[in-house]
């Protein structure tokens, strides 16, 4: 079963229209020294008003009853390394392992390997490229070993294109939640990183309670929006699970009153993924749910984020709990207060209901 919905697009709204101005030097390149010392900037939608603050802040923002969504998914180690018959150097960055032996793939080489041909690893294990699905090529890894643990052998966290250096034995642990344990995406649920063991145990001190769903975030996530107009944009697929006990949990939250608190904008794509009529059920699928300004989402009351590309589909979903223009205010607003953004960043809390 594959989610799809969205909303009806303007045919006005571009993706030029949600564009600024971000210099090089604000994207964080590594972590900061502990997950939860990032800044935060707050934003009280209703009062159209943010402020200035801090992750460790968090339990004082939230209330007892209150519940935290994480996604639990796992990065795998999924770039690799080799050589074409011709020797020409080939990266592989995993989209998805579709098998034992198989995954489909984005590769990186001069001239594109073609069906048939064989690409050579780094420790030399043959990878057959079997063909391809749109963009991606799916591949054979001839290995006598399982592909997750190849992967974890001679596998690299794939860091994000805008970080511009190489993997190291820091990123294997820091690029990777403290709660992830489904194995399968190939990027980190970024909103997810800040958060170490002494602010989990503040948060459930405080009396917020915490469930998770998994999502396993593509590489499709970096790839440039190219349609100008948004009602063209076709999204990437990722594969999804809610379950039940999630979603009772969910029903009792709200039930008491309490605010659903997503972290990170791939739990607010699963939850509304799994909505149907309005009601949250358990899902287990793909989606490629499309969530822009003039989309309502009826799953999350708030989310804590980190701050996302231009003009992209991620900066579209948060406009959609915030409205285009506070959003790209709030934006300006972090620039200019040189706010660390992207994966290593700092975070956002968005607060529809208000504080």
């Amino acid at each position: 079963m594959l989610a799809g919905r969205h909303a009806t697009p303007d045919r006005h709204v571009k993706k030029s229209d949600f564009h600024f101005d971000l210099p090089q030097r604000l994207i964080a390149q590594a972590p900061l020294a502990e997950r939860s010392a990032s800044r935060m900037l707050v934003l009280d939608v209703p009062a159209r008003r943010w402020s200035d603050s801090q992750v460790r802040a968090l339990p004082g923002l939230l209330r007892k009853g209150d519940l935290l969504v994480f996604n639990d998914t796992r990065v795998l180690p999924a770039r690799l390394f080799g050589r074409k018959p011709t020797g020409g150097a080939v990266e592989i960055l995993l989209e998805r392992v579709t098998g034992a032996h198989e995954a489909r793939a984005q590769l990186r080489a001069s001239k594109k390997p073609a069906e048939g041909s064989v690409i050579e690893l780094d420790d030399g294990t043959p990878v057959t490229v079997l063909g391809r699905e749109d963009e991606f090529f799916v591949l054979r890894f001839e290995a006598g070993e399982p592909l997750e643990k190849l992967l974890s052998r001679v596998g690299h966290m794939p860091l994000p294109p805008y970080i511009e250096r190489g993997d190291s034995a820091e990123d294997a642990e820091r690029y990777q939640t403290v709660f992830a344990r489904e194995p399968g995406a190939v990027a980190a649920p970024t909103a997810g990183l800040h958060f170490d063991r002494e602010l989990l145990d503040a948060l459930a001190a405080r009396g917020v309670d915490s469930g998770y769903v998994t999502l396993h975030v593509g590489a499709g996530t970096f790839q440039p929006m190219r349609a100008e107009r948004i009602k063209d944009h076709r999204m990437h697929r990722e594969w999804l699970n809610v379950g039940a006990g999630l979603v009772e949990k969910i029903r009792r939250t709200r039930a008491a009153g309490g605010r659903v608190v997503a972290v990170g904008t791939t739990v607010v794509r699963a939850l509304e993924s799994a909505l149907v009529d309005g009601e949250l059920r358990p899902f287990a699928g793909e989606t490629q749910i499309f969530i822009f300004p003039g989309y309502r989402i009826r799953s999350v009351d708030a989310l804590l984020t980190n701050f996302h590309l231009p003009e992209s589909t991620l900066l579209m979903l948060v406009s959609a709990l915030a409205g285009r223009e506070f959003m790209l205010d709030a934006y300006r607003h972090a620039v200019q207060a040189e706010y660390r953004f992207f994966s290593y960043g700092d975070a956002m809390l968005i607060l529809p209901q208000g504080l």
